[in-house]
């Protein structure tokens, strides 16, 4: 009996021994798994940019567009190829069709131009015609998109049955001042003929030159009204 209780009682110090000399492991906490990132594939960039346009095309067809600000045009020097006089008879034919007098034709103003010229063309004919030049996607001509149809037309890239060159070809300007049979042999004579600078310094010389003529002839026009006025009076 003094045997077995000595054994436990020995055994009974020997486990809390034990026990103090294992070490103790705190459980390890799992880091978690980091999120994937997106991989760009090599088109996305080129799809979020033709979102973006269609948005913006979106946008402009139902008016909720920010008008975006732009440089100022100045057709003299994006079309060299065109002479001083021919931008100006451009003009002059863009603001007679201008009926709203604010710097585009729309649809119903081109429509007016085309049956005036000679050439009428269905509602998507008209359409078609815009589309082609339209660069802002706006629905209607600017004056420099006015100008490129002419251009177009020059560089051979108009359509013989296309709206535009039935304008190109039909337009007074054509016709009434250089007596051409065609809009591309027109301008590729007007591209040979002025495409040098010292052409285009020429007609800016000869412009100058004749403004003073003509304000000469108003200045004589006033000396000889005021002494016709005094002749009277005395």
């Amino acid at each position: 009996m003094a045997n077995e209780e000595l054994t436990r009682k020995l055994q009974g110090r020997m486990q809390p021994e034990e026990a103090e000399g294992r070490p103790e492991f705190a459980p390890c906490a799992v880091p978690a798994p980091e999120p994937e990132q997106p991989v760009r594939s090599p088109t996305a960039s080129a799809d979020a940019e033709l979102s973006a346009q269609l948005s913006r095309r979106l946008d402009i067809n139902e008016g909720a567009a920010r008008p975006r600000r732009c440089k100022v045009f100045n057709p003299f020097t994006e079309f060299p190829e065109f002479s001083r006089r021919l931008i100006k008879d451009l003009e002059s034919m863009f603001k007679r069709y201008d009926a709203g007098r604010d710097g585009f034709i729309d649809l119903m103003e081109l429509k007016l131009m085309m049956e005036k010229l000679g050439a009428p063309q269905t509602h998507l004919g008209l359409k078609s015609m815009i589309k082609e030049v339209d660069e802002d996607f706006d629905g209607k001509l600017s004056f420099r998109e006015f100008l490129l149809i002419f251009r177009k037309a020059a560089a051979g890239e108009l359509q013989d049955e296309s709206g535009l060159m039935a304008l190109a070809q039909l337009s007074e300007i054509d016709v009434a001042l250089e007596g051409v049979k065609g809009a591309k042999d027109f301008f590729e004579a007007k591209v040979q003929a002025l495409a040098a600078a010292s052409k285009f310094e020429a007609e800016l010389r000869a412009e100058q030159e004749e403004r003073k003529r003509e304000e000469e002839k108003r200045r004589l026009r006033r000396a000889a009204f005021r002494e016709l006025k005094a002749a009277f009076s005395t």
